[in-house]
């Protein structure tokens, strides 16, 4: 059976530019959308973190008024995913050769830790350079940003994409002190970063790279890449 790999962040705790700190971990339907959709189309699903450590759930996901009306059946389902895997693979002992595709949740844990991860920089190169499926969705992309190469040039600059947007974090709450923005700062290292509608699905697809913008954008993402799998 082929396996994806879900590349979780291990940040509970996002420091703001102020010195304040906001609690944070993986948004449940940016995971359990993802895992579902691979899961149905009969892929395995193996989830890894810097050092195998468990994020725990961001609350604000589990939050009808925040996350919509489905949003206790994707808390149901990222939490019996994560609990039947079992403890989480370590990032730095995860081969890509055992995957077909790489896809990367939010919540701002990404921000925090993934964005400069020299284990996940290392996957992702090796996941691009043999053509294997790269997916981020919602605050994901950020940990696009670990893959440099040792001319410190980016390996994603130039590509089209999607993320959070700044609209939409000044919608939620977060874009006043914090340390910097996802979407304009890719857009500074030079993605082709494009956006739809706050909140609305919007995914975009460049070759191998499928990103999505926000949590409505994961369950759409996934299933261009299971059907990009398929051929």
């Amino acid at each position: 059976m082929s396996k994806i790999l879900i590349v979780m962040s291990a940040a509970d705790t996002w420091e703001r530019a102020d010195g304040s700190s906001y609690p944070t971990g993986y948004w449940a339907e940016e995971l359990a959308a993802p895992h579902e959709k691979f899961v149905e189309a009969g892929y395995a699903v193996d989830f890894a973190s810097p050092g195998g450590v468990l994020q725990p759930l961001d609350r604000h996901s589990a939050d009808p008024a925040l996350a919509g009306p489905d949003c206790a059946r994707y808390v149901a389902h990222a939490e019996r995913a994560l609990r039947e895997f079992g403890p989480l693979l370590k990032l730095g002992e995860v081969d890509m050769a055992d995957y077909v595709a790489v896809v990367l949740p939010g919540g701002h844990g990404p921000v925090v830790d993934l964005y400069q991860d020299a284990d996940l920089g290392r996957l992702l190169t090796e996941a691009d350079a043999a053509g294997k499926v790269i997916g981020a969705v919602c605050h994901g992309p950020a940990a696009l940003l670990s893959a440099v190469g040792e001319d410190g040039e980016w390996l994603f600059a130039g590509r089209e994409m999607t993320a959070f947007t700044d609209e939409e974090e000044e919608l939620f709450g977060t874009a006043e002190g914090a340390p910097w923005l996802l979407a304009g700062r890719l857009r500074e290292l030079g993605a082709k970063h494009t956006g739809g509608p706050a909140y609305q699905p919007f995914t975009v697809r460049d070759r191998n790279l499928f990103t999505g913008q926000n949590p409505a954008s994961s369950a759409p993402m996934a299933a261009a890449i299971t059907a990009a799998l398929r051929g």
